[in-house]
């Protein structure tokens, strides 16, 4: 609830000081009065109900007059709608979940944990757009289709593991996580449609080459934007043993051509990582170069709730004229 005039509020301290004043000054009323030569016979007399029970004409007339002020304020309720216009971006987000994205080169996490906490905050940036998630190692997997649900797609995103700890069969199928995130997109009815494809290694799974994918994906009028992360020379990678340690270390490496010519191909960009910095300055990069076309006006609706203040406060006003002239009525 809201007020209209709150600055009409600051009269109600004013109403207990009103009651107290005349008090102070000795200007209350007295009620009317006999004298009596003999002082013993109002020795015994106790005080009557009308007696006890008078101030309540004043706590009456002190409670319309508040309710008077506040009516005065125009106390009302709000309801906001929002009305969204235009349409967002569909967007399919295409990660490598393979055993070397567990390299440990970003800092304190590795790759795909890495991923995972920069990703996570562009969804979160990306309110109004359907957004998909595709992993791939050997194989590719839909981990979810294009939707607004993104609470539940970062759920999704954080149960995600590498292919090593998931127990499937390790491996890089960069033409398959294309495949299926053009695969998803086709029948979209928006205009502006995009693949994010994040990975540290060479194409080396699948049926699908990942040229053949990309020519698939300009057919499409869909844009692959590629990320790669670590270095095209190979960094090492630590792998988990059989009782849960740290095993051998290899080398993996990074096909940059790849993926520059998948960007190309599509009419979209090429990123490397080195780092957690860079990837998230990356994902920012592509945030600010997708906006989606969508005009929010936010409408609100107000209703006066005056009638809740001045119906009571006209109630005690006339309760409290109707027992002065009555039960409390006063003879001069």
């Amino acid at each position: 609830m809201s007020f209209a005039t709150p600055w009409l509020l600051l009269l109600l301290p004013l109403v207990p000081i009103g009651a107290l004043v005349p008090r102070w000054f000795g200007m209350t009323s007295r009620p009317a009065a006999m004298r009596y030569g003999y002082t013993g016979l109002m020795a015994v007399q106790t005080q009557s109900w009308r007696t006890t029970l008078s101030p309540a004409l004043t706590v009456l007339r002190l409670a319309a007059v508040a309710l008077v002020i506040v009516a005065a304020a125009r106390p009302q309720s709000s309801e906001a709608h929002t009305v969204i216009k235009g349409e967002g971006v569909d967007i399919i987000l295409a990660l490598d979940i393979s055993g070397s994205m567990g390299s440990l080169d970003m800092g304190f996490q590795n790759r795909l944990d890495a991923a995972k906490r920069v990703i996570s905050d562009f969804i979160a940036e990306r309110q109004h757009d359907r957004i998909g998630l595709v992993v791939f190692a050997r194989e590719s997997f839909i981990q979810s289709p294009p939707t607004t649900d993104h609470d539940l797609l970062q759920l999704l995103l954080d149960d995600l593991e590498l292919a090593t700890d998931l127990r499937i069969d390790d491996g890089t199928a960069i033409g398959l996580g294309l495949a299926s995130a053009a695969n998803m997109l086709k029948d979209s009815p928006n205009k502006s449609r995009l693949v994010i494809l994040l990975t540290d290694g060479v194409n080396n799974s699948g049926q699908i080459d990942p040229l053949t994918a990309a020519a698939a994906i300009k057919a499409l009028g869909i844009k692959a934007y590629t990320i790669g992360v670590g270095r095209p020379s190979g960094s090492p990678l630590s792998q988990s043993g059989i009782l849960g340690g740290r095993g051998s270390v290899q080398a993996s490496t990074l096909d940059e051509e790849t993926l520059q010519e998948i960007a190309d191909t599509t009419g979209a960009l090429y990123f490397r990582a080195a780092d957690a910095q860079g990837l998230r300055a990356i994902y920012d990069e592509i945030n600010k170069l997708e906006k989606s076309e969508i005009e929010e006006r936010v409408f609100t609706l107000y209703e006066e709730l005056m009638a809740w203040a001045l119906v009571p406060a006209l109630a005690f006003l006339l309760a409290e004229l109707a027992l002065r002239n009555t039960v409390f009525r006063r003879i001069p």
